[in-house]
């Protein structure tokens, strides 16, 4: 289902967790089971208004496909243990693996039952952006100094990155899902200039190769703190989403108009950290300060973490419906 933009203020949270912890679950169950990732994206989706369901943001799938060592706890997001590559120079050694490696079969399952089962609003698959997944796979610190001092193997890296995440968005696309959200994090790290050399170039081929009419690039950099904007309108992207570093009216002011702009609640300072009556206010802030931009959806900056009141979220999209609501006053 393509999304459309209309006169009401949407609302498309990154938000999985709390649909795990409805049905039962930890989080450890769904990062290894596509079926009960699944349930949980379906039973959030039934339970909130949200105007499009997404999936967790695990950027640990791609690395592990690698052959990276995770860190994987029962009710926390996976973390990389520790870089795969000891040396850059590695990289020549480094095989891009199938599709059908670690628990990508299990995050493309989840993408297809989810399809299947959510007929009344978009879903948006997720993966990691190349050079966040470069830095997973090299020490991140080790890769900004290798950008100078050996470009042409971060250059080769990233190339095998991406290769990898063009099989897997395919993959993806093929699920049915109406669109994916690329997290490209990492690239925040970067200024503008070696972001759009070492992040946008290869963003944009994977933009030039998927989008279309009904499918959805939405490429999200919550390490953007307003300084590497430009490189990510420059990939092409039909929605570019801000994190909580970023303030929203400058990403408004600096993005066109036909280019969507999703945002930045603060996953934690505001979803799991304030009490249910801030969180309305906060939330009512954001949608005033942001009314004259028709091409905003707001969202939270990052993916919402585990344990997270459902009175708060609840309060999110309270205040959401009010809003709306009184515009038509």
């Amino acid at each position: 289902m393509k999304l459309k933009l209309t006169n009401d203020r949407l609302a498309i949270p990154i938000m999985t967790h709390p649909g795990i912890e409805m049905i039962g679950k930890r989080v450890i169950d769904a990062v290894n089971d596509g079926q009960i990732h699944a349930d949980a994206i379906v039973a959030l989706s039934n339970a909130m208004p949200s105007d499009g369901a997404t999936v967790i943001m695990d950027l640990t799938v791609e690395a592990e496909a690698f052959g990276a060592v995770l860190h994987i706890s029962d009710n926390e997001v996976p973390s990389v243990e520790k870089p795969l590559l000891d040396d850059l120079n590695d990289v020549n050694s480094l095989n891009v693996p199938s599709i059908t490696a670690g628990r990508v079969p299990q995050y493309i399952l989840a993408n297809k039952i989810a399809a299947e089962r959510i007929t009344d609003k978009p879903i948006y698959a997720g993966c990691i952006g190349p050079y966040s997944l470069a830095g997973r796979l090299f020490d991140m610190s080790d890769l900004m100094i290798s950008i100078y001092t050996d470009s042409d193997l971060v250059s080769q890296l990233l190339s095998k990155c991406n290769e990898f995440i063009i099989k897997y968005v395919e993959a993806l696309k093929a699920t049915g899902v109406d669109g994916v959200i690329i997290a490209e994090p990492a690239a925040g790290l970067l200024s503008n200039e070696d972001a759009t050399t070492y992040s946008t170039t290869y963003v944009k081929e994977i933009v030039k190769k998927f989008q279309d009419d009904e499918f959805m690039i939405i490429l999200h950099n919550c390490g953007n703190k307003g300084h590497c904007t430009q490189s990510m309108i420059d990939t092409g992207a039909n929605a570019l989403h801000f994190g909580n570093q970023c303030d929203i009216m400058s990403a408004l002011k600096d993005t066109p108009k036909d280019v969507i702009v999703m945002g930045n609640i603060d996953p934690v300072g505001v979803f799991r950290n304030m009490k249910v009556n801030d969180v309305y206010d906060e939330i009512l802030r954001i949608l005033n300060l942001t009314k004259d931009y028709p091409n905003f959806i707001i969202s939270s900056g990052c993916d919402v973490p585990p344990n997270v009141s459902m009175d708060n979220v609840k309060a999110f999209y309270s205040a959401v419906n009010d809003f709306n609501s009184n515009k038509k006053k």
